[in-house]
Parts: structure tokens; C-alpha cells; sequence
């Protein structure tokens, strides 16, 4: 159990968590925490088990083994009370195309059961810094890449959770939006939000305060970007590297007699 006493609380503690599908393993015995208003990026290829993970933490799948706690509650034990905790953007966020930026937000806060009086402020804060409020009455389906993720970020920010799950939010986004998407992100962080992510751009693992490496469903390294591209050019080298180094190993222990 977390020691909810720690002042370097940790709102996120995951203890050798597996995961099989029909005798496939694909995440294999992986521990880690996330510390209390900092972001945690989940780093890898495709394929690498980041998905299965984050889904595992939201509860929307149990692990076939291990335990994962949310601020200190265990996730099989006390999911009524850990839901209302975080907000979770998988990689295709359902927002409605045929529904416009406010109705969308408005449909989200009546799934989060958010009071009459609270409304008009909170889309008054997370459209606003998602630089949406110009767009409140465009239809959803007509805004840009960058812009539908920036509105699936407000709709599960409404309920205002501690913690923020997000799977890959700026897959296929273009570089600028990437760029503001990144900067809301830090402005959260600041105001006291703990963020979970995964990504498959290096240039955004820079901006988490630790990360992890995952490869094959298991986690290869954890560390500050910092530190895990010490002795490299970038980042970037450095996760080539250690997967290629991996790979090489495997291969070396499959085919030797």
C-alpha cells in the first residue's frame, strides 16, 4: 500500500502487473509509481504493451496478475471511489461529430453528473485554455485534428480529476498543435494535476518528469529523460539503442545451442 504519509506522494503505484490474452503475454510483470503532480510518460514502439497498461490503470481491464493502486485505494477493491479520480483519453476519444463544441461538453458533464451552477465556469475554464470558446458552436466533425483532441481533453477535465490517463493524445496531431496540446498539458501539471501518458514521440518524453521504456510488454528502463539519454546524442539514440541491444540478446539466447 502507498504510505499516504509520504510527502512525495504517489498517486499511481502499479506492483507486477501481467496481463494475457489466449496465453499471449502482453504486458509481462511491470512496477512502477507516479509521483503526485508530475508527468509520467510511457515511452516504446508500437506494440510495445503502453495501450494495454493505461487501460489496465483506468480499469478498463483487469490484470491477470498484480495490484495497482490509485491514490492509495486498490484498483479491484475500490473502483466505485477511484473513478471520479481520473480522466482517461484513449486514442480515439468518443466525442460526437454531429454535435457541436458546447453540446459536446455539455453531453460530458451530464455523464459526470456536474451540478447546474458548476457548468458555465468549468466551460469557461477548459475551453478557454484550450483556446476553444471562439468554436463553441461548431460541430465537432468540423474542427481540425488538433482541435478535436484538444476538445476530448476538456470533456474529461469537466469532473476535474486528480489524475489524467492519456493514450497517445497527439497521434497524427500536426506539429504546432502537438505543441499547444504539450503546453496545456504543463499549465495542468502547475495548477496540481498528476499526468499519466504515453507517446511515441521523443521529443514529448522531454517534456515528462520520468519515463519508461517499454518494449515486448515489459519495462526495460526507468529514469529521467535525463538520465536515460546519458552518454547519447538524444533521446532518441538512446531508446534505439537499449531496444536494439535487447533484441539482440533475445536473438543471441533463441538461437544458441
Amino acid at each position: 500500500m502507498v504510505d499516504l504519509s509520504d510527502s512525495r506522494r504517489f498517486v499511481v503505484e502499479v506492483k507486477n502487473i501481467s496481463l494475457t490474452f489466449q496465453q499471449v503475454e502482453a504486458v509481462r510483470d511491470i512496477s512502477f509509481r507516479v509521483q503526485s503532480q508530475s508527468i509520467f510518460g510511457l515511452v516504446g514502439s508500437d506494440g510495445a504493451g503502453k495501450s494495454s497498461v493505461l487501460r489496465l490503470i483506468a480499469g478498463m481491464i483487469k490484470p491477470s496478475k498484480g495490484e495497482i493502486y490509485i491514490d492509495g485505494l486498490n484498483s479491484a477493491t475500490g473502483r466505485q471511489k477511484i473513478k471520479h479520480l481520473m480522466g482517461y483519453m484513449p486514442q480515439r476519444f468518443g466525442l460526437y461529430p454531429d454535435l457541436t463544441v458546447e453540446e459536446n461538453m455539455d453531453f460530458f458533464m451530464d455523464v459526470f453528473g456536474i451540478p447546474r451552477v458548476e457548468r458555465e465556469k468549468r466551460k469557461e475554464k477548459y475551453l478557454g485554455f484550450s483556446n476553444l470558446l471562439p468554436f463553441v458552436d461548431r460541430l465537432a466533425g468540423n474542427l481540425s485534428g488538433g482541435m478535436k483532441q484538444k476538445l476530448g481533453l476538456a470533456c474529461v477535465l469537466v469532473h476535474e480529476p486528480r489524475l489524467l490517463i492519456l493514450d497517445e493524445p497527439t497521434n497524427g496531431v500536426d506539429p504546432v498543435s502537438r505543441r499547444e496540446f504539450w503546453d496545456i498539458l504543463g499549465n495542468m501539471k502547475q495548477a496540481g494535476m498528476t499526468l499519466l501518458v504515453s507517446t511515441a514521440y521523443l521529443d514529448e518524453g522531454e517534456k515528462c518528469d520520468q519515463l519508461a521504456l517499454m518494449h515486448s510488454g515489459v519495462i526495460l528502463e526507468q529514469s529521467s529523460p535525463a538520465a536515460m539519454r546519458e552518454n547519447y546524442p538524444s533521446l532518441e539514440a538512446a531508446v534505439i539503442a537499449r531496444i536494439k541491444k535487447v533484441d539482440k540478446e533475445l536473438a543471441h539466447d533463441t538461437f544458441s545451442f
